[in-house]
């Protein structure tokens, strides 16, 4: 792909998120407009706003999957991991702000569900190693981080994303931390 079109794609992508984020009805039109773009360049690439909208789950599934890979949730000290997702995650939350819970089709739910399953066997780690006490609900502890996470992300834009990180570390461990 040229790079003038890559950098086309990733415009539409972006705006198409933020746009579609806060009004699921947004025209592909309003999109290549906010993006920059003539809308023949958008409807080249997608035919239909559905279309658009999976493209645009596709690549924040592709952002979050580059997180938790990079947080080392398996390997690296649970609190370096836990700090690492979080900050990576705001980061990903404020640039793709669409739910993906809203994905359609089997792919995006299979890569979804990987994700979460990743983060289960995460909080399970913590639990095993202390950080977190044990005999809480089962996903109490990863449910709980996503919605914290969420927060920093897009109810506190004025936080770095070191500091959403921070906040949603100490909230985490002291909320749930051994007692």
């Amino acid at each position: 792909m040229r790079a003038d079109a890559a950098r086309n794609l990733d415009a539409v992508l972006q705006t198409g998120a933020r746009l579609l984020a806060r009004d699921p009805g947004t025209s592909i039109a309003a999109i290549a407009a906010a993006a920059g773009v003539d809308r023949r360049t958008v409807y080249r690439r997608f035919q239909t706003r559905e279309a658009l909208m999976a493209a645009v789950h596709a690549a924040k599934l592709d952002a979050c999957e580059k997180v938790v890979a990079e947080a080392r949730l398996t390997e690296a000290p649970v609190t370096i991991a836990l700090h690492r997702y979080a900050e990576g995650m705001i980061a990903v939350s404020r640039q793709w702000p669409v739910d993906i819970r809203q994905a359609q089709g089997k792919a995006a739910a299979d890569r979804l569900r990987q994700l979460l399953d990743q983060l289960d066997a995460f909080t399970a780690r913590a639990v095993r190693e202390g950080v977190i006490r044990p005999g809480l609900p089962d996903r109490w502890a990863r449910t709980l981080l996503t919605h914290l996470t969420n927060i920093a992300s897009h109810e506190m834009p004025e936080l770095t994303t070191a500091q959403g990180a921070d906040l949603v570390t100490r909230t985490l461990l002291n909320g749930l931390g051994p007692a």
